[in-house]
């Protein structure tokens, strides 16, 4: 176990909240790096503005860190080049944490492997951008995360409460490996934790390869509701990205990435994490169960 300071990037995101209460909980000292320090306090957590398109910020804010989680993305800047945006970001932590020590990045990105939306592209470029430098970093490729804030798990969950009878294109058939959140901060623990998950890329996903249409069946199994999901191939993942803005509130800026994403399969490749962190892995329906009691 790493005894220095353990800086969250992104701190104020749906994950770092969550990442720096688990990291306490295993006495930790956290450094929360946030753009606005003022509207961020959390007990027993040092606080530092940090703007990843602020080098200078950067600098500052990485100094006397030993290990930086990088949990930033750019999908809800509207009316900006988010993956413009996200390769600046990260060549610019890159740099900083070069020029203070920093030892350990570990980045939580996306799994896919051929065919990749813009956003799932994104996610690719920064990981290997972050892992071209000489600060050992370790990159976690995960699927939909099925926890509170999530907005994978948040669009799913609010078509099945609000549709009924759903038209979809053919991505409902495409296949996913779904990860409870508890899970994915399982992970993230342990990287910094164990020394030997340093420089390595890893996929992370529950005990579960559904299709998205099996995903939305389950939902409905645990709201007690019944839902009809009919598969049309003419309709475009960008029409079907209209009917989400409709009756989900989840934002478009954020949506329809994500829709444009869903005809990629996202399937683990490869399990050598599980050697490495022994986590007792959440299934779909207990970690669906979980996320609408607002638990992790």
């Amino acid at each position: 176990m790493t005894n220095g300071l353990l800086a969250v990037t992104g701190a104020n995101g749906f994950i770092g909240k969550h990442l720096i209460n688990n990291l306490l909980t295993r006495n930790h000292e956290v450094l929360a790096l946030v753009r606005r320090p003022q509207e961020f306090k959390v007990e027993g957590v040092e606080t530092r503005r940090a703007d990843v398109h602020d080098a200078k910020s950067l600098q500052n804010a990485l100094d006397g860190v030993h290990t930086a989680y990088y949990l930033v993305h750019s999908m809800r800047s509207k009316g900006q080049d988010f993956a413009k945006m996200d390769r600046v970001g990260a060549e610019n932590f890159l740099r900083a944490a070069e020029s203070v020590g920093v030892q350990r990045i570990i980045y939580l990105g996306g799994l896919g492997e051929t065919g990749l939306s813009e956003h799932l592209r994104s996610r690719a470029e920064v990981g290997a951008i972050l892992q071209s430098g000489r600060v050992r970093t370790t990159v976690l490729r995960a699927a939909i995360i099925v926890g509170p804030g999530s907005a994978g798990w948040e669009m799913l969950k609010q078509l099945v409460q609000h549709l009924p009878v759903m038209t979809t294109p053919r991505w409902v058939e495409t296949r996913c490996q779904p990860i409870a959140l508890r899970d994915v901060l399982g992970y993230l623990v342990a990287c910094a934790e164990v020394e030997e998950t340093g420089g390595y890329t890893f996929d992370i996903g529950g005990p579960d390869i559904l299709t998205y249409r099996q995903m939305m069946m389950e939902v409905a199994v645990v709201l007690g509701k019944r839902v009809r999901i009919y598969g049309i191939p003419i309709l475009s993942p960008r029409l079907s990205s209209y009917w989400v803005d409709l009756v989900t509130d989840v934002p478009s800026s954020i949506a329809r990435p994500l829709i444009d994403g869903l005809s990629s399969e996202v399937v683990c490749r490869d399990d050598r994490i599980k050697s490495l962190v022994p986590l007792d892995l959440t299934p779909f329906r207990e970690a669906v169960s979980l996320a609408l009691k607002g638990t992790i």
